[in-house]
This record gives C-alpha cells, structure tokens and sequence, in this order.
C-alpha cells in the first residue's frame, strides 16, 4: 500500500446529514513516500457560511461566491482517490461529506481502505498533551502556515502520518506483532503497514538493546535502583546564600531569574522547621517563587540527614512541575545525583500480568478496548514509571484499566510479587528516594488506613495546603455514587462468564457457581436500585424549595438525633442489599476454592481471574461495611444526601464528612510527625493564619513557625479593582441582578475585548447568565465558553478561550483556582458574588450549628475565612507574571459596605480600588487600558 490520498475539508457546520455543505477541499497525494500532487480549491455551498466559521477558517461569502459547485470537480476528485489509502484528520467527519457530496453527483461512494491520523496518533504518541492537528503539529515541530485551510491542514495531515509511520516502524517487533491482534477492530485499515513494518526487521538486522521483555510484552528498559553516595555538604547557611547569591547558583541554572529575599527566607524558614521539630505556615505570593524555596530546603536536609521527605501537592501539574522543571534546576547546586520520585496509590500502575492476558483475548474486544491495548502497548516502549497519569485512555478506556492495574494483582502471590511490576518499582524508588512527591488524597489515606501507604517519613510538605482541609475532610468520612456502584456490579457480572477466562479441562462446577454469583449480582442491582429509588423520593419530598448545591443539586441532611421514620424503611431496604452482597461474596469464596488446584499447577488464567475475585470481593466488602455503618447514629459524623432533581429518579449520593476533622489531624498527623509545612499563595485571613491554624487543630497560642511573602509583583501598579454600586438587590430580585451582571460582562467585554474571566459561586447563575450573553453578542464579536454548557475539561476550555482573540470564559468552583492564563490572554476578571458557602449546605450548617453552641460565631470563625481565602484565588488568576495587567471587577456591594467587606480588602494586595456606577467604572477602565 504505497499510495496515500490525504485530504481535508472546511464545511458549512457538523452534519452532512443536516445539510452542511463542503466549502474547501484539499488534497495531497503521497506515492512511496514523496509528495507527487495536490489538489485545492474553494466550494461554492448554495447556502449561507455562518459566523463562526468564518471566524475559524477566515472564509467569507464573498470568497466563494465564484467558486465551482462541488458536482463540477467532483470527478476530477474521485479520480484523485482511485487506488488510494485515504487519510484524514478525523476520517469518518471528512469521509462522511465527501461521500455525500459524490452521491449528490452521482458518483459511487468511496470504500478504499483508510488511515484516521487522530486514532493512529492516539497509538503511536499515547504521551501527547492534544490530538488536534495543530497542537500536534505545534509539539512535533511541523509547520502549519494557514490553520483551518483545507490544502494547508492536509499537507500538515500527510507530514503528520509520515511522521507516525516512521514511528511505527522503529517500534520492536513483538509490539507490532501484539498490534496485529487487535488491527481488526480499530478505525484505520493498519494490517498492511503492521506487516511492512515486521518485514523491516526480518529483513534487515535491528538492534533493540533499550528494550527487554515482561510477560512477552517489550517494555523499555527501567534502572532498578536510584541509590547514590556522596559526601555531606556544607553547612546550609552557607550553602543556601551560596545557592541565592553566587555567580554559580541559581541565577546560573534559570533564565531571568532575580534575587527575591523573600524566597531566601522562606528556604530558612523550612530548613528552620525541618532541624527544629516545629510545625510550620509559610504563605508566599503569587511570583515569590515558593516550590524553588522549599525543594532547596527538603532536598538539603534529605541528603545531609540521610532522611527522606515527603512533598504533598494538590495537583498532578504541579508534581510533575516539580519532578521536570525544578529538581533538575536545583539538583545541579548538589555535589550528588538527586533522587526523587513520585508516588502514587496501586491503582495508577499497569499489572503486566493482567495485561498480558488480556492481550490473549483480544478477539473479544470492542472498539475502545482495541484502541485502549494498542495506546498501551506503545506506551510501555516508552514509559519508565507505568504510571497511567502520562496518557490520554479513551472515554471507556478506564473500564479496561481497572482489569490490568496493580490493584487487581495483590492478592494471589504468583500475581503479586510478579518479576516486573511497575507499583513495586515505584514503591523500591520511593523507599529509596531522599524526596517523595505524592498527593492529598494518597497522603491523607496513609493517615487513616491500617494498610501503609507510604513509605517511613517524619517530615513533609504541603503544597496547595488550601486544599488539605477539604480533602482530608473527604477521605476521612464517605463518598458513595449509585451511578458507580451500579457501574462496577454490572462490570464484575461480566467477570462471571467462566467460558472467556480461557481455562483448560473440566469447568461445568466453575460454571454453575457463577451462574449463581450473576444471579446475586442481578438481585443485588434490584435491591440497590429499589433503595435508591426510594430514597430518591424521599429526598425531594423532604427537601421541597430548598437550597441546592453549586452545581445544582437538593441536598438532604440527616439528622443527627430522631432519625425520621423513612430512615427506618430505607436501613431495612439497605439489609435486603447486603443480604444480596453476602450471598454473592460466599460465591466467590467457592469459586477462589474450585480456583486452587489450577493456581497449584501455574495455570496463568486461574491465577489472574482468582486475584480479580479477590480485589473485586474487598472492594465489595468494604462498600457493604460503608452502607451499613452510615445509618448508624454516628455524633462524630456530618451525614448528608444528594440527588439531581431533574435527573433520574434513581440516582442518590450519599456523603459524610467528620465534624471535627482538627481532632483527626491532630492525632493522625501532627503529634506523629516531626515537622509538618503547610505553604500555599493564600493561607492567611486578615493578615493572621489564625483560621488555618484552627482547622488543623492548632489554638492561637501554639508554638509554631509562621511567615508570610508578599508576592514581588507590583499590584498597585498593575490591577485596578471596581466594584459598582448600582446592581440591583440579588435578594429581592435574583433575575434582576443576572441581567445586569450579563450587560456588565458585554459592556466590559467591548473595552477589554473580550480576554475575560468570569468566576461565579452558583452554576445555576452561570447558564443564566450564559443564555442572557447568547441571546445578545454576536459569535462573530464574541466567543463565549462556559464551564458545564460548552464541552470539555477544564483544560480544554482554557485552551479554546485562548485560541480566540475575543472571547469570554465563564466558570465556577474548579475555575477559581489553578487556571493560569498569562499575559495578554486575560484582561478582567469579574467575580459575581462574593464566595461564600450557602450557610444550609450540611457541612457548613452543622459546623456552624457547633460553634454557636459553643457560644462562638460561625461566620466569623469559619464562613468569611473560607470565602477570604477563596477570594484571594480568584483575584489571584489575574496577574500570574510581572508583565500581567488588568481589572478585577466585582458585582456585589457586601464588598464596600458590609462590615466585613474590610477583611476582604486587607486580605489581597493593595491596589485602587473604584466604586462607582457602572458606566462610569467602565469609562474609568477605557482610559486606563
């Protein structure tokens, strides 16, 4: 198969099936591997080409309205495809409106064997941040002159698939022969240039030395240990003025960097900490450089006491922000190789087991788990960690994982202590790092299970320490999703069909015990559904005109003393389901038993399916433990309900938090470790860390280290804050005050055009305020995303705001933190409401319900830190580099004439802050800008 047709299309819309009309067309043609033509013109669409996509590929009306219809070089094209392997950036979009137009010509569609770019780049470059042409083109280096230009597109598509190809044929051997077992089922034709690729390296002798095998799988080649020996260091006055100061410390090793004393003391500060046994709060600014100055700290007092620290961040971007940017910075101002490494829970590394017998039933895959295998096989010629992080899975693809991680292989020691696993890898670097980076949920599990989670540490710090709270808050009480519970007995029913496991010999008893499981599994799914469906009921009955949570739900608390009668009814229905889990768990036990004599032998199948039993029945167990123990009568537990009110009349999530998660921390944590540094940008309230310190369990008097860095930025000169006083009353009338936030957000729009952040505390006024800005802005004056209306990750839609020039984001809870958009991306940031937390969601209702027992005031206490420090985030995502400059602009009086709006003032940098009408404010912000 030596000759590619590869081609693009601009169109009128989405659907050819809706009348969409093609209205560019380019073509390349490869021909054993030279370019040897193109084609390209413009399609006259005998219809009207819509805004957006004129914004998109700069296509007007005028530029085709002399152009050819499509049935007037629609031969002239079909020729071009004759004898051809047809590719395509997203083949089945392109392949469906070319067809449709040669049908409209009366030409016979094509049915030539195809190459889809998106899902062969999906294999061949599993570790890719974006599979859209020109983020790909971007990361590989290929120039893409013209984006959204048919001819421009397919000359970048025909580099991209030569590109890939080439990596196709420097894969080893055996993964090709590995991709052979799953091509079939896959989008693209690939069997021919699978076995061309084979051919290669049976006929030319090829050297694969960084390669070796596990369970007959290549995998590159992983250096077992990370041990290293050196000589002590200086002493850490010295060495860290030495580090600030000389010629040949940081100002060497990082570009524009500047001396900032702020990030010295701070290094001081942990050091201080670390040698002192004290427990620490250090907040430093935005730009003061924190993760330098703790990383200098932690790694010096690692490698000088021969003693490991723990790093805990929030986020996988900062880990890996720290494991590839900082440490290789800083590691060069040591006389010795640093060693760090991240870990992560079991459930995040491949089981080479597990996926090898998967790999031997390919022939039951369908298309995800096809796709799912080849990413994986690719991937582990690359990956040194196995860690499932570094790649994008398809949408079903995390079903397929959960079968092959090291989760699944614990418990069946055969499986278990496996010759090459990665999570034993993983654990041998952790225990011999001098840094461990992991995250809140992996550190605060440690905490609070019998089972170790991490290895031995005395010191740590804590990153994103804003976080901790609400995370360990999480794991130390109970999520629980009937969607998820439901999801995973459907998933384990599928285990029980004895006939795919691929035993040899006699199965007829395997096969009625788990005929007999599947039964409980199906009576067990009744049982759950019933509850859930009742408890649906009663949630709204009880919950009628109340308040919903940020992202719209009724929330029910459960009372803490006299439970209500339909909680009676609800713990017995809950019974019945555990009955049904009881019996399906002794099902099990009978099957791992019938399993033995197979496990004895080494039958490989028998050992993989008993650990997938035996994985599946703890995380069976554990959920029954969950359920029954949370309609006990618990004083020391925050129990609450949720349900979507306009969603399925079966779907309830229940939760509980502790009420007092300090004295957790304190007995968990605190008096356990040596030194514990929580540091973050914002941590303090009013100048004071006082809250901070009371939700981890500190009195104000404790003997701790405490220190904060103002950010180096110059705020005063940089950020304008406005806030208008001429909004209506949001009390008295909601849509009043939506309307003018949707007019104020278009009038400031069309001074800063667009480059706009919008930050709100309730979904549920963000897509009104969203449908108010649809009805009224011109797509082709504004582009409008929205957090939950328009599709997409976080990410992605950061992405899309910056890919156009003017455009406006709207976002709640995640937004107002963690998205950085520097530079001249973002001009405003307005913030709807001041972020506090609905004073009767549960959580805050009954804590607050607590300290007012106590004769203390919740709000003070609790509600306006919180929503201070939530605050800081949000005015935070406007300057994120010394170059930044802009307008936070806030709609909600409280801020000027509560008396607590003074607390919010103090609590950011100082600025000019603007309170006047809005049409004045605006004014004001032209001229400034």
């Amino acid at each position: 198969m030596t000759k590619f047709a590869i081609f693009d299309l601009e169109t009128t819309g989405n659907a050819a099936s809706k009348g969409d009309r093609i209205i560019e067309i380019g073509i390349v043609i490869l021909q054993d591997g030279k370019k040897v033509q193109e084609f390209s013109s413009l399609v006259y669409p005998e219809r009207e080409i819509p805004p957006f996509i004129t914004s998109l590929t700069g296509i007007k009306e005028e530029d085709v309205l002399d152009a050819p219809l499509f049935n007037e070089i629609a031969e002239e094209v079909h020729q071009l495809f004759n004898g051809a392997c047809i590719v395509a950036h997203n083949i089945e979009f392109d392949l469906s409106f070319i067809n449709e137009e040669f049908k409209l010509s009366g030409l016979s569609p094509l049915h030539n064997p195809v190459v889809d770019t998106v899902e062969l780049a999906r294999i061949m470059l599993p570790s890719a941040s974006s599979f859209k042409l020109g983020q790909l083109a971007q990361e590989l280096g290929i120039l893409h002159g013209t984006p959204h230009r048919a001819l421009a597109d397919a000359q970048v598509t025909s580099s991209l698939l030569q590109y890939l190809l080439e990596k196709m044929r420097k894969l080893p051997e055996r993964t090709l022969i590995h991709l052979l077992k799953v091509e079939s089922k896959l989008k693209s034709n690939l069997y021919g240039l699978l076995k061309d690729a084979i051919d290669v390296h049976r006929y030319e002798s090829s050297d694969f030395k960084e390669f070796e095998l596990w369970q007959g799988i290549p995998v590159r080649q992983v250096p077992t240990s990370i041990l290293s020996n050196a000589s002590q260091l200086t002493g850490f006055q010295e060495w860290i003025a030495h580090a600030y100061e000389a010629p040949k410390g940081l100002s060497s090793l990082m570009n524009d960097y500047e001396p900032r004393e702020g990030q010295k003391r701070m290094s001081q500060a942990v050091y201080e900490a670390f040698t002192q046994n004290k427990h620490a709060f250090i907040e430093a600014g935005a730009g003061a450089g924190k993760s330098v100055a703790y990383l200098l700290s932690a790694l010096y007092y690692a490698c000088n006491h021969k003693e490991r620290v723990v790093i805990s961040t929030h986020t996988t971007s900062l880990q890996q922000q720290l494991l590839k940017e900082e440490i290789p910075k800083v590691e060069k101002l040591f006389n010795r190789k640093v060693n760090a490494a991240v870990f992560k829970g079991k459930s995040h590394y491949i089981s080479l087991s597990h996926f090898s017998y998967e790999l031997e039933r390919s022939h039951q895959d369908n298309y995800d788990e096809a796709l799912t295998k080849a990413i994986l096989l690719v991937w582990l010629t690359e990956t040194v960690t196995g860690d499932a992080d570094e790649i994008q899975l398809p949408s079903s693809g995390q079903q397929f994982w959960h079968k092959v991680s090291a989760e699944q292989a614990a418990r069946i020691p055969s499986v278990s202590s496996e010759q090459y696993s990665f999570y034993r890898l993983a654990l041998m670097k952790a225990e011999q790092a001098d840094l461990i980076i992991t995250n809140h949920s992996l550190f605060c599990m440690d905490l609070m299970s019998e089972e170790e989670r991490l290895p031995e540490y005395a010191r740590a710090v804590i990153d994103e320490a804003h976080h901790f709270e609400s995370i360990a808050s999480r794991q130390f009480g109970l999520q629980f999703s009937y969607t998820e519970l439901q999801r995973q007995l459907s998933q384990f029913n599928e285990l029980f069909h004895v006939q795919s496991w691929g035993l040899t010999g006699e199965t007829n008893q395997l096969i009625f015990s788990g005929d007999e499981c599947r039964l409980a599994i199906e009576g067990a799914k009744e049982e759950l559904n019933a509850f859930s469906r009742y408890m649906f009921q009663q949630v709204k009955r009880q919950n009628q005109g109340k308040a919903k949570s940020d992202i719209g739900r009724i929330q029910y608390l459960l009372p803490q003393a006299e439970p209500p009668a339909f909680l009676e009814v609800a713990a017995e229905m809950l019974d019945r389901f555990t009955a049904k889990l009881n019996r399906l768990n002794r099902g099990i036990e009978q099957i791992i038993n019938q399993l033995e004599p197979r496990i004895l032998l080494g039958e490989k199948a028998a050992q993989i399916i008993s650990s997938r039993f035996s994985s599946q029945k703890n995380s069976l167990e554990s959920w029954r433990k969950k359920l029954k123990e949370y309609f006990n009568y618990d004083q020391n537990q925050v129990k609450w309900i949720e349900i979507d009110g306009d969603g399925a009349a079966n779907v309830i999530f229940l939760f509980s938090e502790p009420m007092d998660l300090a004295e957790n921390l304190q007995t968990q944590l605190f008096m356990k470790k040596k030194s514990i540094v929580l540091t973050s940008a914002t941590l303090t309230t009013h100048n004071s860390f006082n809250y901070m310190k009371g939700s981890m369990g500190f009195n104000k008097n404790a003997q701790l280290l405490e220190l904060s860095i103002p950010s180096p930025y110059q705020f005063n000169e940089h950020v304008q804050l406005m806030v208008p006083d001429d909004f209506p009353d949001i009390k008295q009338n909601e849509e009043e005050f939506i309307l003018a936030l949707g007019e104020a957000v278009y009038s400031l729009a069309q001074v800063t055009k667009g480059r706009m952040l919008v930050l709100f505390t309730s979904y549920t006024m963000l897509k009104k305020t969203y449908q108010i800005l649809k009805e009224c802005i011109d797509p082709e004056e504004f582009m409008i995303f929205a957090q939950g209306v328009s599709s997409g990750s976080r990410e992605r839609l950061k992405k899309n705001f910056q890919a156009f020039d003017q455009s406006i984001l709207l976002g709640t809870s995640s937004f107002w933190e963690g998205v950085d958009i520097p530079g001249d991306d973002l001009a405003c940031v307005v913030i709807a409401r001041l972020p506090f937390q609905p004073p009767d969601q549960p959580l805050q209702k009954v804590r607050d319900q607590q300290l007012k027992s106590a004769g203390r005031n919740g709000f003070m206490e609790r509600s306006l830190p919180q929503a201070i420090i939530r605050f800081k985030q949000g005015f935070g995502r406007l300057i994120r580099s010394k170059k930044d400059r802009g307008i936070v602009f806030v709609c909600d009086k409280r801020l000027m004439e509560a008396k607590y709006g003074k607390y919010f003032l103090s609590s950011i940098p100082q600025v000019p802050v603007h309170y006047q009408s809005t049409s004045r404010l605006i004014k004001r912000i032209e001229k400034w800008l």
